[in-house]
């Protein structure tokens, strides 16, 4: 299984080729200038975390461990005036690595927030997607009045991501939704996507 943006959106998968990797050298350098932006090291490491934009299962174990964080989220995203729902949809969760910044940027032109036609998300699916990545992944039900919860979140930052539909369906396109969301001190977080 694939990431929710990517089997969500669809994508197709390319070879890694030079272009790919001169950008990934250049993202590289411009991550390890932002040195307060970097995800929590995984417990029990020591020294300066090692930033790669390469996926590595280590950088996400962080996000396995159990904790005591929440996010009480709600979708109140409107189109054109007009109300949008994730029901069916549900929410996603992904944990903060270099490797998820990197794929959040490529995807939504931003690692903070987006709200950008779900085609055009689609169209912007990058190479290189890992079946381990699933395994990361935390999923949420969207109720009808377009809340979400969850829970028992360790510490980190971590994107929330949903496909948003108009309501009533076809008066609008279907709108990809993420927002990166920090949970500190295993407190809860009231999300706004």
């Amino acid at each position: 299984m694939t990431d929710f943006v990517d089997t969500t959106l669809g994508s197709s998968s390319q070879p890694v080729g030079v272009a790919r990797l001169a950008g990934a050298a250049a993202g590289l350098l411009l991550l390890q200038a932002c040195a307060t932006d970097q995800p929590p090291k995984p417990a029990g490491s020591k020294g300066p975390a090692v930033v790669t934009e390469e996926f590595r299962t280590s950088d996400f174990t962080w996000s396995q461990a159990p904790g005591k964080g929440r996010i009480e989220g709600r979708l109140t995203f409107r189109g054109g005036g007009k109300p949008y729902g994730c029901t069916g949809a549900g929410v996603v969760l992904t944990p903060e690595t270099p490797w998820t910044r990197r794929r959040m940027t490529i995807l939504y032109a931003s690692p903070r927030r987006a709200a950008l036609p779900a085609a055009e998300v689609r169209g912007r699916t990058p190479p290189g997607r890992s079946a381990d990545y699933s395994a990361f992944i935390k999923r949420a039900a969207c109720d009808a009045s377009g809340r979400f919860a969850f829970n028992g979140l360790p510490d980190g930052a971590w994107y929330a991501i949903t496909v948003a539909k108009p309501s009533p369906p076809g008066v609008g396109a279907d709108m990809a939704i993420m927002r990166r969301v920090e949970i500190r001190g295993g407190k809860t977080i009231d999300l706004t996507l």
